[in-house]
């Protein structure tokens, strides 16, 4: 039953920058225009008046008037267009953007980013509809600016920066000053957020941000942000080093008054490929975004991850070694989660490891995948400021487009500090992208805050692990020692069981010697715990997968697992 495919990746420098951003322009001012000819006067029988003549020359020489902005766009119409937009631009050679700000602007610390702050008074549909939109000043990690247009009524419009737009806060009035002598044209926003009366009708709030190149939160009802997913992955984890593919424009489809759902579209680009997407957000308990992603290679690609998802993962319950830290668990998510296309579910609990780890789960056309924040006691964290247990979980479903073979690749980073994302999971198709060639993947992202409905099996709600020697004696644990591990299960049929039901684990390993297989139900009434030994073999690493069966019926998703003995 072994489904993963291990790598590890040691010494390969990591390195995260955002790509920069170039100015796109908006439909409108992309129509061609016709060049005028002078036209060409018979020759007169007679002497003309000069004066005449000459102003008749003159208007025949000047070139027609600008057409009008068009006034018939439609949404269908518009992502065409920035669909072409996107395949002319991989065409041509990349052209990386250069910053239009003052280096006081580009290089603004945290702190100061931070004092800057968008009036809301300011934002785009304030008052007149349940989405509201608010921008995000440049600088900072954001010095390339984007360029932004609203679909209104058929006509596609611009969005201006203003500096006016913003409040400058201590120690950033120079800011302001440093902008208001440079032409709006030239500038742009950072990204922007969209704002929902998602909790109460009284308030609306801030429930999805586009910030970063391609980056992208969102958050559903009584959860807060955490993880982040992406537009694209290029070359994650891999020696030559990651490319980051930013969203250089956006279009935001005005939407009607009591619209629950928004429509907005955005270009791709990068050295390797562009895009053009398509985002429909669905505001409510669970944030539903539907996806639809057209791609087209300028080089070849050597590694496509397509729905990335981005997360931390400091500590938690099945970490090894000492953390100086009062809360047991510091994490954004604990775990990866895949339904295959042959409906089996795999949970992988997520680690910190020592050095980078790549590993891939081989499928062909999954039904789903996701990382997920699947411990929800506070008494788990004990963080009343930063809140991981009202982190979301988000959640992949394919819908159309060219999945095929593939794996779920996840990459997993060393970190010391929790202001690192060092979590990232997204599908690799096997067939690779060309120069030249074109890719459509259709997908819905969903935010989490309870188990998925359709998943009815019993699941991983615990794994932990320790020195496996019998009490009492004095060897100390090494990379080689005897390791125990405990896994609980819980939901599905499992709570109904009697604890006499022959249940059993179907348990393998890749390397090393597994002994002392247990399965037994808990005093809680619910919870089933499977336990067993590894004897590790040449301090290699050990890929574990284990599930609960019952009389050949699976009554549990499979835990999938990698125990790597430098951990300690």
């Amino acid at each position: 039953m072994k489904v993963w495919q291990c790598l590890t990746i040691v010494g390969l420098s990591m390195g995260f920058t955002l790509a920069e951003a170039q100015e796109t322009s908006a439909p409108e001012q992309q129509e061609q225009q016709q060049e005028a000819t002078p036209e060409q006067a018979p020759p007169a029988a007679e002497p003309a008046n000069d004066a005449q003549d000459a102003k008749q020359q003159q208007q025949a020489q000047q070139p027609p008037p600008e057409p009008e902005p068009r006034q018939d766009w439609t949404p269908e119409a518009l992502f065409e267009h920035v669909t072409e937009q996107a395949r002319q631009l991989a065409d041509k050679p990349y052209k990386a953007p250069q910053s239009p700000l003052p280096e006081s602007v580009a290089n603004l610390g945290y702190n100061d980013y931070r004092n800057i702050r968008f009036r809301q008074e300011n934002a785009l549909w304030r008052g007149e509809r349940l989405f509201e939109v608010q921008f995000f000043h440049p600088g900072f990690l954001y010095d390339q600016p984007i360029d932004i247009h609203v679909l209104k009524d058929g006509r596609v419009e611009e969005l201006r920066f203003d500096p006016n737009m913003f409040r400058y806060g201590d120690g950033t009035a120079s800011v302001h000053d440093a902008l208001a002598n440079i032409d709006p044209a030239k500038l742009g926003f950072a990204g922007f957020r969209l704002h929902y009366p998602l909790n109460t009708p009284d308030y609306k709030d801030e429930f999805v941000v586009f910030l970063g190149a391609s980056y992208f939160r969102m958050v559903g009802r009584g959860q807060n942000y955490g993880m982040s997913a992406r537009g694209l992955a290029v070359d994650t984890a891999t020696p030559d080093g990651e490319e980051f593919p930013s969203f250089r424009a956006y279009w935001l489809v005005r939407p009607e008054p009591n619209a629950t759902q928004m429509t907005l579209f955005a270009l791709l680009d990068s050295p390797s490929v562009t895009g053009a997407y398509r985002f429909v957000v669905h505001a409510g308990n669970n944030v539903v975004m539907d996806v639809e992603a057209r791609l087209f290679a300028r080089n070849n690609v050597g590694k496509l991850g397509v729905a990335p998802l981005t997360s931390m993962f400091l500590h938690g319950e099945n970490s090894v070694g000492d953390w100086d830290d009062f809360r047991p668990e510091v994490h954004d998510s604990d775990g990866l989660l895949m339904h295959t296309s042959g409906d089996q579910w795999i949970r992988r609990p997520l680690s910190n490891p020592p050095a980078l780890s790549v590993t891939q789960l081989r499928d062909e056309g999954p039904r789903g995948f996701g990382l997920m924040q699947r411990d929800r006691d506070f008494e788990h964290y004990l963080d009343a400021q930063a809140d991981y247990h009202q982190r979301p979980s988000f959640w992949v479903d394919p819908v159309e487009g060219d999945w095929g073979k593939g794996g779920l690749e996840l990459v997993e980073i060393p970190t010391e500090s929790e202001i690192h994302d060092n979590i990232v999971a997204y599908w690799v198709p096997d067939t690779p992208l060309r120069a030249g060639e074109s890719r459509r993947y259709v997908y819905r992202l969903s935010t989490h805050g309870e188990p998925l409905a359709e998943h009815r099996l019993g699941r991983v709600v615990r794994t932990r692990s320790g020195w496996g020697a019998t009490a009492g004696e004095s060897d100390s644990p090494g990379p080689d020692a005897l390791r125990q591990f405990v896994v609980g299960f819980k939901g599905g049929a499992l709570a109904g069981l009697h604890p006499t039901q022959p249940v059993q684990a179907t348990l393998n390993t890749s390397t090393g010697k597994i002994t002392d297989v247990k399965v037994f139900k808990l005093p809680d009434g619910k919870t089933w715990r499977a336990s067993f030994k590894l004897a590790p073999q040449d301090g290699q690493l050990a890929d574990m997968q284990l599930r609960l069966m019952l009389r050949g019926e699976a009554l549990t998703e499979t835990w999938s697992y990698i125990w790597n003995p430098d951990a300690l």
